[in-house]
């Protein structure tokens, strides 16, 4: 499936739903557990998704539009989330990514960048990019998060399924 901001708009603005759907209300039990040392909770992936929405996406977008190449985008950081998040609750995160990713799903629509997604920008780690990639990117990254999420989810009730754990592959990644 080739990109266009159309497409890639109907999961972005999908997300917040899903993940208020899936989290909202919930007790920590669900909510704070992860799969071990240096991963995320579901509460890490909000957490991790806000800051993004603050310093990944647009920004870096942006960064290709008006310097292409020629300046390297910020290194991103990947646990930001920790600081940021402390002293919210799962509802706050969720109603603080709710209105950011509709800020930015705004953005992106006013953009039009359809004529422009072949440019290219400078990765820090990855080399030259286009915008293209990133924007498809964004997508993918909320998808992976959302699929993070059911698997930790899954994994608190991996010894409680019994026999039935052959026939339920997330529960064995």
């Amino acid at each position: 499936m080739e990109y266009k901001a159309y497409d890639a708009i109907q999961v972005l603005e999908r997300t917040p739903s899903v993940l208020n759907s899936l989290l909202s209300g919930l007790n920590n039990d669900w909510l704070m557990n992860n799969e071990g040392p240096d991963t995320f909770s579901p509460y890490d992936v909000v957490g991790h998704l806000i800051h993004g929405e603050k310093a990944d996406w647009t920004e870096r977008a942006q960064r290709i539009l008006e310097f292409e190449n020629t300046k390297a985008f910020e290194l991103f950081d990947r646990f930001a989330m920790y600081e940021a998040s402390k002293g919210k609750d799962i509802n706050q995160l969720l109603d603080e990514f709710a209105a950011l990713r509709k800020a930015n799903i705004a953005w992106l629509r006013d953009l039009k960048v359809d004529k422009e997604l072949n440019k290219k920008g400078l990765h820090p780690v990855l080399g030259e990019v286009t915008l293209k990639n990133l924007l498809a990117t964004w997508v993918v990254h909320d998808l992976t998060h959302i699929a993070q999420i059911s698997r930790v989810m899954a994994k608190q009730y991996k010894m409680e399924v019994g026999p039935w754990i052959e026939f339920f592959r997330v529960l064995n990644f």
